[in-house]
């Protein structure tokens, strides 16, 4: 059978032929791909004719398209249903791409063409999303090493495939850590407090797991497990946390230490104190002391105010002082005492299918117009993951949404989005965009019923769906999510207000037996119940946030941590920016912070705060600014989502909010306003 990456897929929308495609085909395309575009740019370096936004800018846009097909289907693959052959695969290609990469990135030949445009820019007509592309070329060279000596490059170059390596590396030690690390158990009365729902799932999971007479509690991503909230057994609650805090550290706290060492090396040879400052150079943020001026403002409020919940949880529990493994159980019981609100019961009304169709889809329609039919005819790559045509409202098509949301052992944690096929007028592309979830999978023919944490992100990720969906540009390298990574998840944090709008709340919140709608009262409760608690998800987020930027804000030639010393370094670390708090763990530690040890995050974690500041703004523009909602969602669409990386991001946000970016409404939200 012929390689069904080496040509352009014929199915609608470029959907990539996944009932073709073997994992054989895999290791094929990429050494293709690789050579193709290396040979691409090299002809492109190499031309005699004088450099001209054509032949300099926009073909290296055209190159890589086998490169591109393979690498979006693999990586997606390998995040939502890998197995030991493609995580092998994943290792050795690791510091293959990056080498690849950098002979792209470093070759003196093309740079030289586009630094002569870059220097030209202002003399040759271009249009604004023309001179965007040639600048961000440029830039991303410069930043990479373009301008170094040989002799450094070639050290970078090995500093690349390093840490390309060890990140791999990093993302295979906790898969295996965190499946090692789930909690087995023999009988259900042990899992007592959980609703009965969730008890099935956890059979269920033991059956996949080949465990048919037991229940598995495997871990989610974060820390703090959504199951501490109800379990009734003190000693479980304990024993579910340790294992969430410990997996990795033996295995991943030396690969961290090493990964902050390269980086560390690699910023300094780029001409930066630490990557840190290499990262947030090219971000909205543009200073590390923005990012710590931040920090800064946030930490004390916040602190004081988990200060005071705990007091409230202490009081609640008969203790003197609230520990880490009972905070989420007894926050339920004063939310349940004070609101008159069990977060358990209100999963009966939050079933899987309705919030996507009524819920999320709705939304989008309501706000942008969109409507959204299912393609079971359309293949995807798991028989979990459901492909949706997407269209604008006058019945034009836009792209295809990919759903795929249950958890399962082929996946790894969180949740996320791909892009699949990435939109580009240049190249005549509509968009195939992917959202990965891991909600558990009940019994067959037993519903699914979602936490109010999984309605958000399934609305966080939808959002950033959007953004690729939307994306209305010429150049591959500007669309959709290409934008920096302080600025991305705006967007979709934006999103997450419609879970939550009354008239949004009342078309999906129904209760899955009945069809009864929630409480109309309850929606008010739930924002009040909301509010307690605002200071532990500030902290534990910052606490995470400022692990990263500590591993990622150390010199090159400063004291670094041996290897053994990633959970004295973390300690130091919390304590140093007053968030060494016993009872609110960080969301993550270094063990299984895949983020920034395991992705492209590393000194970016700060940047969901950061655009929370966006969002929370953007979120009082959406509400008070006059226009209807389908008015305002087609200026945000038009003047934001639609222009991907074309425009300033914060250019792109001004125009829409009509001014720079204000703390006070983000304060306001999470109650550190006074």
């Amino acid at each position: 059978m012929a390689n069904p990456f080496f040509e352009p897929s014929d199915l609608p929308y470029a959907l990539p032929p996944f009932a073709r495609i073997r994992h054989e085909h895999y290791l094929p395309a990429f050494e293709r791909g690789m050579a193709e575009q290396r040979e691409e740019i090299a002809a492109i370096g190499s031309r005699t004719a004088p450099p001209t936004f054509e032949n300099t800018v926009e073909a290296p846009e055209r190159s890589g398209a086998v490169l591109g097909r393979v690498s979006r289907v693999f990586f997606n693959k390998a995040g939502s249903d890998t197995d030991d052959a493609l995580q092998a695969l994943e290792a050795e290609l690791a510091p293959r791409l990056a080498a690849h990469d950098d002979a792209l990135l470093l070759d003196p030949a093309l740079f030289a063409r586009l630094d002569a445009l870059y220097e030209a820019r202002a003399d040759l007509a271009l249009d604004p999303e023309q001179v965007r592309v040639l600048e961000r070329h440029h830039t991303l060279r410069v930043r990479a090493g373009a301008r170094l000596a040989p002799d450094q490059q070639r050290r970078l170059r090995e500093l690349n495939a390093e840490i390309a390596a060890r990140c791999a590396e990093f993302r295979r030690n906790l898969r295996a850590a965190t499946a090692e690390a789930a909690l087995v158990l023999e009988r259900a009365e042990e899992l007592a407090g959980l609703p009965s729902d969730q008890v099935a799932a956890a059979a269920e999971n033991a059956r996949a797991l080949g465990r048919p007479d037991g229940f598995v509690l495997s871990l989610k991503n974060f820390t703090s497990q959504t199951e501490l909230a109800t379990l009734d057994d003190p000693a479980l609650r304990e024993r579910l946390l340790a294992a969430s805090l410990g997996r990795g550290t033996e295995c991943n706290g030396p690969v961290a230490v090493a990964l902050a060492r390269l980086r560390a090396e690699r910023a300094a040879l780029l001409g930066y104190p630490s990557h840190a400052a290499w990262e947030v150079a090219d971000r909205t943020a543009g200073t590390t002391e923005a990012v710590e001026e931040m920090f800064g403002r946030l930490a004390g409020p916040a602190v004081a105010n988990a200060v005071r919940e705990g007091a409230v949880l202490s009081k609640a529990a008969g203790v003197a002082e609230i520990g880490a493994a009972d905070w989420q159980y007894y926050a339920e019981r004063v939310r349940k005492e004070r609101f008159d609100l069990d977060a358990a019961a209100l999963r009966p009304y939050l079933e899987l299918e309705t919030v996507l169709r009524d819920g999320v889809f709705h939304a989008a329609n309501l706000v942008y117009g969109l409507t959204f039919t299912e393609r079971p005819d359309l293949v995807a790559y798991h028989p979990d993951a459901r492909v949706f045509e997407v269209c604008e409202e006058d019945g034009s098509a836009l792209g295809l949404y990919i759903g795929d949301f249950h958890a399962r052992p082929s996946k790894r944690g969180g949740a996320w989005e791909n892009e699949l096929v990435q939109q580009s007028h240049l190249l005549g592309h509509r968009p195939v965009v992917v959202n990965n979830l891991n909600v558990a999978r009940p019994p067959a023919g037993e519903p699914v019923l979602l936490t109010w944490r999984e309605v958000g992100t399934l609305f966080h990720e939808f959002g950033h769906a959007l953004h690729a969906l939307f994306s209305d540009v010429r150049y591959p390298l500007l669309a959709g999510t290409q934008v920096p990574r302080d600025f991305v998840e705006f967007p979709s944090q934006v999103n997450e207000m419609w879970a939550e709008q009354p008239e949004i709340l009342a078309h999906y919140a129904r209760h899955h037996v009945t069809g009864e709608p929630m409480p109309p009262d309850l929606p008010g409760r739930l924002r009040e119940a909301e509010s307690f608690g605002a200071g532990f998800r500030v902290v534990e987020h910052q606490a995470a946030a400022v692990l990263d930027w500590s591993w990622h804000s150390l010199p090159a030639d400063g004291d670094l941590p041996d290897e053994g010393d990633a959970e004295a370094f973390e300690a130091a670390a919390l304590e140093r920016w007053g968030l060494a708090l016993p009872a609110i763990p960080p969301r993550y530690r270094t063990g299984y912070f895949a983020h920034v040890f395991g992705g492209g995050y590393a000194a970016g974690y700060y940047g969901y705060r950061w655009a929370e500041v966006l969002d929370a703004d953007t979120v009082r523009w959406f509400r008070e600014n006059g226009r209807t909602v389908r008015e305002s969602g087609e200026i945000f669409r038009r003047e934001l989502l639609g222009r991907g990386g074309s425009v300033d991001p914060m250019a792109a946000f001004r125009a829409v909010v009509g001014h720079d970016p204000e703390l006070g409404p983000l304060l306001a939200r999470h109650g550190l306003d006074g």
